[in-house]
């Protein structure tokens, strides 16, 4: 059993629990799920950086990443640097976040926020809405065809741009389909977690134009955007190399100059 195997595992007790607590007729009435959102997708399109910074305090292949900073600052931070998007991990045992996060990172920017979280259910996605979302991210490696389908249409019937990740030729095959706005390669092999910027050069040919491309994992310098981008990828996801740091936002302030 792979990290994923069981992270799923303890994210249905979860989504069970929390359904139980607070039903979707609840969270249909929070302030934000009426909020305009605002699209990661077009905001990728427009940029030259294509930066969506994320926050993250810890994750399972590199332990504690930064456990000291406040999201607000964070989020503010990411704000002034010019990224495109911000991503938020709400998954509290194995990366230490929280809904809480987002809402906090929803307070304090206006830039498009990512949930970042295992969806394995539609109440995932109320729920993304209700504190603050822009956008969801779906895992082809957990979800399947049918389910990418339900999740993505729902997602887009509540105005949420969709991020699909993938990690081979198999899993995008069976994800394209018009209720995506974006297609994410994560670079690293889950079973390994070893990185390489190949696994995004090599399925970007198979990647329809009409998605965004975004590239996830191992980007921790501009060298990485400058290999991606004639692949054309117009999105970049970097967590590990702000996080660690001491001001996340100023160190995606000097990336983002050096990389114009």
């Amino acid at each position: 059993m792979n990290i994923l195997d069981k992270i799923v595992i303890d994210k249905r007790k979860e989504v069970d629990l929390r359904k139980s607590l607070i039903p979707i007729s609840q969270l249909e009435q929070s302030v934000l799920f009426t909020r305009a959102t605002t699209s990661l997708a077009q905001n990728l399109k427009n940029s030259k950086s294509g930066i969506i910074a994320e926050h993250k305090r810890r994750s399972p292949s590199k332990s504690v990443i930064n456990n000291g900073l406040n999201v607000q600052d964070v989020a503010s931070g990411y704000e002034n640097a010019g990224v495109c998007g911000m991503s938020v991990l709400t998954d509290g045992k194995y990366f230490g976040g929280s809904l809480d996060d987002l809402l906090t990172a929803r307070a304090s920017c206006n830039l498009p926020l990512l949930r970042k979280e295992f969806i394995i259910d539609e109440y995932q996605i109320v729920e993304a809405k209700a504190y603050g979302a822009d956008v969801i991210l779906l895992i082809a490696a957990i979800l399947t065809r049918d389910e990418i389908k339900q999740f993505s249409e729902l997602a887009k019937s509540l105005k949420l741009d969709v991020l699909l990740e993938v990690h081979n030729e198999e899993e995008l095959h069976k994800s394209i389909m018009p209720s995506l706005d974006m297609l994410g390669v994560n670079n690293r092999n889950l079973k390994t977690f070893d990185v390489s910027l190949n696994t995004s050069k090599a399925l970007s040919k198979i990647i329809p134009n009409n998605f965004v491309k975004v590239s996830e994992s191992g980007i921790s310098n501009i060298e990485a955007i400058k290999q991606l981008q004639p692949y054309g990828y117009q999105g970049f996801l970097i967590g590990e190399n702000f996080m660690k740091t001491d001001n996340p936002g100023a160190s995606a302030t000097e990336f983002i100059k050096n990389l114009s």
